[in-house]
């Protein structure tokens, strides 16, 4: 589930239209200077990222251009992984060997018959562009990618048994993403070196949103045949993850999911703290827009039987609104504060993990809170509004894509 993101939407909806049409000029930059290559690499990315292009070509100066470098070469190596025509024998020494293709200018790969084939078809394009790229930049992409290959080859043929082996899983497939970005970010000097030197903190955004990710998509997992659920953890309430989708089997599966979430926002105090010490708006979007659309997918999710019928969808205005508000800390705390709290309305008396629950979200409003009282999510200045409506407008397309995505799984179930 590494990178992988939700479906192309045919259509854009109305309100992306609208906010769109308001942008302020400074949210976009000029890249007519830029090389043939480095446009080549974009154009990959907007064909094989629906949800993070934008936010990636809204960062500030040469950053931008890391982190797109970035994004495509973990995209070649979640290929290579994905790609279930290769031969575990021929793949695994792949994974393990992919951060030295980035110094073979000819290497490429013509054989994989995954949909994203282009970035591994023409590799020496993309690693041509990462080689461009200042020494500082190049020795963090190295580096996370060898983990994370050695990684995707470990849990290849491997289930996620504790919640231990769900935390490590996690870490491969999107803490080391997080590392890696926050390690971009001081080496661009856009953000203060303790960003970048703070591993465990970065794990923690990656965690949060990926272990969201497999709560939400539970259905649709089982539908592909995939399991991310931790067995520690669901064999306490089932003889099979696969049960829960079994309408006898509602009340233990809702029990189950309410606990992982559970786990899941023992991660929010460091996302707070994170997010507290970026000093970059730029920097500052691209990380919380995720984070605040995560909460308040648990949100929607905690206690709720229809994750294991179809899908969960979160208001299309609550979606923009929450998007548009994440610009400052003071506002994302007011956020977390306010599904936190949903969350705690919910907790059922009888859950087994209720009071684990309620400890966690107290927790939570603790920090939400500056010096005991809840700061107001609506001041931001015309220029950082103006930024926030494009990310919000264009991250749009995710939520979309993710609720069709389901429904299309619900309806070939059903047939």
């Amino acid at each position: 589930k590494g990178l992988r993101e939700g479906r192309i939407v045919q259509k854009c909806v109305p309100v992306q239209t609208y906010a769109v049409s308001r942008i302020h000029p400074s949210c976009f930059h000029q890249q007519d200077s830029i090389s043939d290559s480095l446009k080549t690499c974009y154009k990959y990315l907007n064909e094989t990222s629906r949800s993070f292009a934008a936010v990636i070509q809204a960062l500030d100066g040469e950053l931008r251009h890391a982190v797109c470098i970035f994004y495509l070469v973990l995209r070649a190596l979640d290929t290579i992984e994905d790609d279930m025509t290769i031969a575990l024998e021929t793949k695994i020494p792949m994974l393990h060997d992919f951060h030295t293709y980035l110094y073979q200018p000819e290497w490429r790969y013509a054989e994989s018959k995954e949909k994203d084939k282009q970035v591994l078809e023409d590799f020496p394009t993309i690693s041509l562009e990462f080689r461009n790229l200042a020494k500082n930049y190049q020795d963090v992409i190295t580096d996370i990618c060898h983990k994370m290959g050695v990684g995707m080859a470990e849990f290849l043929e491997k289930k996620v048994e504790t919640l231990q082996e769900w935390d490590k899983y996690c870490h491969y497939v999107a803490g080391l993403v997080g590392i890696g970005l926050s390690r971009l970010f001081s080496a661009s000097e856009l953000e203060d070196p303790m960003v970048g030197q703070d591993a465990e903190l970065s794990n923690s955004m990656g965690l949060f949103l990926q272990k969201t990710n497999i709560i939400r998509d539970y259905l649709e997992d089982q539908l592909e045949g995939r399991e991310f659920w931790p067995r520690e953890v669901w064999s306490k309430y089932a003889k099979k993850l696969s049960d829960f989708a079994k309408p006898e089997n509602i009340d233990m599966a809702v029990q189950c999911m309410n606990e992982l979430i559970t786990n899941a926002l023992h991660h929010v105090p460091d996302v707070l703290t994170y997010l507290s010490r970026l000093k970059n708006q730029s920097v500052f979007n691209f990380c919380a827009i995720p984070q605040v659309m995560a909460i308040a997918t648990l949100a929607a999710c905690y206690n709720n039987q229809q994750v294991f019928r179809g899908v969960v969808k979160i208001r299309k205005g609550q979606a923009i609104t929450v998007m548009m508000d994440a610009t400052n800390i003071q506002a994302v705390k007011a956020i977390i504060y306010q599904y936190s709290e949903e969350i705690y309305q919910k907790i059922p008396v009888s859950n087994p993990s209720s009071r684990k629950t309620q400890r966690i979200i107290l927790c939570i409003r603790n920090l939400s809170l500056s010096n005991g009282t809840l700061v107001s999510r609506n001041h931001f200045s015309p220029v950082y509004l103006s930024c926030a409506m494009l990310l919000a407008a264009l991250s749009w397309q995710y939520l979309s894509a993710m609720s069709q995505a389901s429904d299309e799984y619900v309806q070939a179930s059903e047939n």
